[in-house]
């Protein structure tokens, strides 16, 4: 018999329920990239109608293009998932908490006895730890479930599902998902904590006074200086994962390998503990904001 699952500690027993608190008021969350793969799915299912076809031909081609054209679709459903839980990440912290102050419900939320550093950092766990996982689990049974419609139809069609269980390399490709989720989220950690500062400062349009300091300051360094240092290090900061976490070349175009990691690069980037120490700066910010600010 299964014992129970040990509940968390009295000190994390504050956060954890916050981050329920969070799953719970914010359906999106988890239906977002639900409703991406469901329609990428449905289109999936379509398309396997010519699948026999299409797997006969590839033995016309190279064995890179072979294997580019099984892993391919794989590849575009992961990735849809997960650009879908970044951006419900991003507009998660624009609302998080502007919204309860819009809404005056913070009254309540600070009569509890949670700290406003813990429910900053409950917000902060949402697009940082919850979401990756979510898409992370998310990704994975919807490949699952593409593989094995797949091979029902090859089977099914008498053309045989060997080659694609041959160049599909799940195990491969599944570990990588989990790398890149992982080192993405610390990347992008710094702007998580961008937004969540903004969204409990600002009294309206959030997303406008996320966008326009950043790009004032770009507009402003070009016009004086003639330089574009600004621009290039947000930039930087917004896909430099690529450059510093993985080892690409130009034909690359599929992440499916693990001779393409370089996790101790990744940890050796100045950058990576410059944006971590930036992100705790902001979310402590964010926390004293919260304590001072009134409702909308």
């Amino acid at each position: 018999m299964n014992s129970p699952s040990p509940a968390p500690g009295p000190a994390a027993r504050p956060l954890y329920w916050s981050v329920r608190r969070e799953l719970w008021e914010n359906a999106s969350i988890y239906v977002g990239p639900l409703v991406v793969a469901a329609v990428f799915m449905l289109g999936f299912l379509l398309s396997t109608i010519g699948l026999p076809r299409r797997m006969r031909a590839l033995s016309a081609l190279e064995p890179a293009k072979q294997h580019a054209a099984v892993v391919m679709p794989y590849s575009v459903a992961a990735s849809l998932i997960i650009l879908t839980a970044y951006m419900v990440g991003a507009f998660y912290c624009l609302d998080a908490l502007h919204g309860e102050r819009r809404d005056r419900s913070i009254l309540f939320w600070k009569s509890l006895p949670v700290s406003d550093l813990t429910t900053v950092l409950s917000k902060a766990s949402v697009p940082l730890v919850v979401l990756p996982l979510i898409a992370f689990a998310v990704s994975l049974a919807t490949q699952l479930a593409m593989l094995l419609w797949s091979t029902f139809v090859l089977l099914a069609s008498g053309a045989g599902a060997g080659r694609l269980w041959t160049e599909l390399p799940l195990v491969q490709m599944t570990l990588v998902m989990a790398y890149g989720l992982t080192v993405h989220a610390l990347w992008h950690a710094p702007i998580y904590g961008w937004l969540l500062l903004v969204s409990g400062w600002a009294r309206r349009a959030t997303l406008l006074w996320a966008v326009l300091p950043p790009l004032a300051i770009g507009v402003l360094e070009r016009t004086v200086f003639q330089t574009s240092h600004f621009a290039s290090w947000v930039k930087y900061r917004l896909i430099g994962t690529m450059r510093v976490a993985f080892a690409l070349e130009h034909k690359d175009v599929d992440i499916d390998r693990l001779t393409q990691l370089t996790p101790a690069r990744f940890l050796a980037t100045p950058g990576l503990w410059i944006g971590l120490v930036a992100a705790a700066a902001f979310l402590a910010a964010a926390a004293r904001l919260r304590r001072r600010r009134d409702p909308i």
